[in-house]
């Protein structure tokens, strides 16, 4: 658990709102997913609120919240609520209901607040698809649990005296209890000798699990560390029972070693131990290693287990040391499947996540996340194979499209970028997992490798860490830091980015379970430009909307947007078709705010805040929230990013990847007016003229020389034009898709709908 504290002044009856927000992947355990809030004000709080959302495309099967600090009368101040793919948690006690008694003014709020869920399982697997990338979730129900051979490596060398020694003890004869009597088990004991209780594997009848009781009960501890002895003592007894007795070598075989500081007695060389271990291995079962306390070196134990399919735990000493030990023995106890492999079409997928898992085990879950080739989805699939109780276990796995097309238009770009994240996430996980098994230039790359993509997702790893630096009051007085040693974090915090007044806060992550604000912000009908370039104008007194196409050079500069009570303007610069002669699109716009010395220049490349004064410059790969004085952008990596300023407007500027085989060959721009209210009555430009109340009327419809399309006549400005029933695309909402817009065409670069000519709106550069 990574830990951080962060100190910022705040004067006297002022106000500070803090704002963290975090991604995280759950975890399935017990048939469950757990979400857990940590709850400890330290005083009554006058409105305190605890708001879950839940969002699960495979729908919701059960859901549940408890506070291990409420007493039981005030349980139902939990209200829980779930149906179909969507479920609500709300807790918000009164400040009476937080009071420890009725006088009191300390509050009981000190605990854990846990939200438990699970979804349905009513396929073998799941398969989500979305903009290129895929995420695959195997949790397959109703299979026999397979018999375990079981060997428990336990650390007795003198440091483990006292309570570690007695909670060993307790959680082992716990775990002895809950054996199956057709598992088969060893306990190995290391401290500077290495001693077994049986030295092969015992069947766990009642008479012998009171035998291995016993032998719990009577160990003490002294001496030094053989960690490596007695870990190769237990694969020898794994080894010597599947060779003489065939009949335990259907059984998932697991190894479990306890420690709980360094190897000092032996091989004490930690590279030497962990190539002795993985050659004794060879791949066959799981190593999972608990490392007890703060003084074991746990990079060691985590390296070592992650090379033989298993995994580290730390196991911290405090009163409950005995069920976190059972609680990790608990995950592995029944073992469903073994060498679990998931397939898939080999000219279908790239940069496939980890696809081969040596067991599968009740209650978890198994995720592989990868990208799609170009035009390779139709003959995506996945195929599993494993082995399982007497027979073989097999499926094949397709893509629901009619559900997926389904979920799309319910999350839109959330669950795209929901996938493409999780992929991500998945990556450096595995690319860290690889880095700490190697050493020299191997680890160099990798470490470049990992550094490079948690920038461009913006991730906490080991190499990025977390700063927030000038960020200081009237009194000079700035926030500080103060973090453990153990790992680095970063958690995307506020930070000072520009010249006096500019603030980078925590960006917003749009997930399943919590809609993203953009959407929240977007009408249903926008007016906007966007591709070749199109202008889109709504007209809302008529419910309808107006198009026209503007013709000009490359390198034009237009006047899109210009404000002269204010001096606010958006300009735009058009770039031609690479390659190509015809069509211009806009790569560069610039919006400026003259009141409050505010400057964006946006290209398909970067984003640049004050460019005039040296301001800071980000890339479209950022997830940011930038703040100066009353403006807002928002930047939704690769996607779009939002401008909020206050008393003038919203403006949404939307990115434009080429893609092979498009007919476009260059990256591009596209701008909606998402709220132009509060814009003088004098604003102007090609799409701030309309931002005011115009009327229209359009008669004469009928069928044009193409019987497809209609035609009218449509008098707007004193003007009688010839106008056509077209379509063109709306991006505001879905950038990379877009949504069809109805429209009446203007033709001739919009003469008798814009004032003036098209020209008029030229002006010399973006500020």
């Amino acid at each position: 658990m990574e830990q951080f504290s962060i100190h910022v002044n705040v004067g006297p009856r002022s106000k500070a709102t803090f704002q963290l927000t975090y991604e995280e992947v759950l975890k399935r355990k017990f048939g469950q997913y757990d979400i857990v809030i940590k709850v400890k004000p330290k005083q009554l709080v006058q409105h305190f609120e605890i708001d879950v959302d839940i969002f699960e495309p495979q729908g919701i099967s059960k859901l549940d919240a408890q506070a291990s600090f409420l007493p039981k009368d005030l349980a139902q101040t939990i209200k829980k609520s779930f149906s179909g793919k969507k479920g609500h948690v709300l807790f918000r006690p009164t400040v009476s209901q937080q009071q420890s008694c009725p006088k009191c003014s300390k509050s009981l709020l000190n605990g854990d607040f846990k939200v438990t869920y699970d979804v349905n399982r009513d396929k073998i697997c799941d398969l989500l698809v979305a903009n290129n990338h895929f995420a695959h979730f195997l949790a397959p129900q109703n299979l026999t649990n397979l018999n375990k051979n079981l060997v428990f490596v336990i650390d007795i060398s003198g440091s483990m005296q006292g309570q570690k020694e007695k909670q060993t003890k307790e959680a082992l004869l716990k775990i002895l209890g809950d054996m199956r009597p057709d598992d088969y088990f060893d306990l190995v004991l290391f401290e500077s000798q290495v001693q077994s209780w049986r030295g092969s594997l015992m069947q766990a009848s009642p008479a012998n699990l009171q035998a291995a009781r016993d032998f719990v009960r009577r160990f003490s501890v002294n001496g030094a560390t053989n960690l490596n002895g007695g870990l190769l003592q237990g694969i020898k007894i794994l080894d010597r029972a599947q060779q003489s007795l065939p009949e335990l070598s259907s059984h998932a075989s697991i190894l479990i070693m306890l420690t709980d500081g360094e190897p000092t007695e032996g091989e004490t060389d930690r590279p030497q131990i962990r190539k002795n271990i993985q050659n004794a291995i060879r791949g066959r079962f799981p190593l999972y290693s608990l490392g007890f306390g703060d003084k074991v070196d746990f990079n060691f134990l985590e390296a070592m287990s992650m090379e033989n399919n298993g995994r580290a735990q730390r196991i911290y000493e405090d009163r409950d040391a005995t069920q976190q030990l059972k609680g990790f023995y608990n995950q592995v106890a029944n073992p469903l499947l073994t060498d679990v492999e998931l397939q898939y079409p080999q000219d279908t997928v790239m940069a496939l996540t980890q696809h081969h898992h040596k067991q599968y085990y009740q209650g978890s879950e198994i995720i592989v996340a990868g990208r799609i080739a170009d035009h390779k989805l139709s003959s995506f699939k996945a195929n599993v194979q494993a082995r399982g109780e007497g027979q073989e276990f097999q499926a094949t796995c397709l893509v629901d499209e009619e559900e997926m097309k389904k979920l799309l238009r319910e999350r839109g770009h959330i669950l795209e970028n929901h996938l493409e994240r999780l992929w991500a996430y998945l990556t450096i996980q595995e690319l860290l997992a690889k880095r700490m098994k190697v050493e020299g230039e191997e680890k160099a790359n990798l470490s470049a490798e990992i550094l490079k993509m948690s920038l461009a997702y913006q991730f906490v790893t080991p190499l990025t860490s977390m700063t927030i630096s000038g960020m200081v009051d009237q009194d000079g007085l700035g926030p500080t830091i103060d973090k453990p040693q153990e790992g680095m974090v970063n958690l995307n915090p506020p930070k000072l980015v520009g010249p006096g007044r500019m603030f980078r806060l925590p960006a917003f992550q749009p997930s399943p379970t919590q809609a993203s604000p953009i959407d929240k912000l977007l009408p249903d009908r926008v007016t906007g430009v966007d591709t070749d370039p199109h202008f889109i104008i709504r007209v809302p007194q008529k419910e309808d909307t107006l198009c026209f196409n503007l013709n000009e050079e490359p390198g034009v500069v237009l006047s899109l947007v210009q404000d002269p009570d204010t001096g606010f303007s958006v300009n735009g610069q058009l770039i031609g078709n690479e390659g190509h002669s015809e069509g211009t699109y806009f790569g560069r716009l610039g919006i400026a705010d003259p009141a409050t010395g505010f400057q964006l220049e946006v290209t398909p490349q970067n984003i640049t805040l004050n460019p005039g004064s040296g301001g800071p410059v980000f890339s479209w790969s950022d997830q940011a929230m930038l703040r100066q004085d009353e403006a807002v952008v928002t930047i939704n990596r690769k996607r779009n990013l939002v401008v909020s300023l206050r008393d003038k407007g919203t403006f949404e500027v939307v990115l434009h990847r080429v893609w092979k085989g498009s007919a476009v060959h260059q990256d591009f721009l596209g701008f909606y007016i998402l709220d132009s209210r509060q814009m003088s009555a004098r604003t102007h430009g090609l799409l701030g003229q309309f931002f005011h109340p115009f009327d229209i009327e359009v008669s004469d419809i009928h069928p044009g020389s193409d019987s497809t399309k209609l035609v009218a006549t449509m008098v707007v400005k004193n003007h009688r034009l010839t106008v056509t029933r077209g379509l063109q695309r709306d991006y505001s909402k879905d950038p990379r898709h877009g949504a069809e817009v109805t429209c009446w065409f203007v033709h001739n670069n919009g003469a008798g709908l814009i004032d003036g000519t098209h020209t008029d709106y030229i002006v010399p550069d973006i500020f």
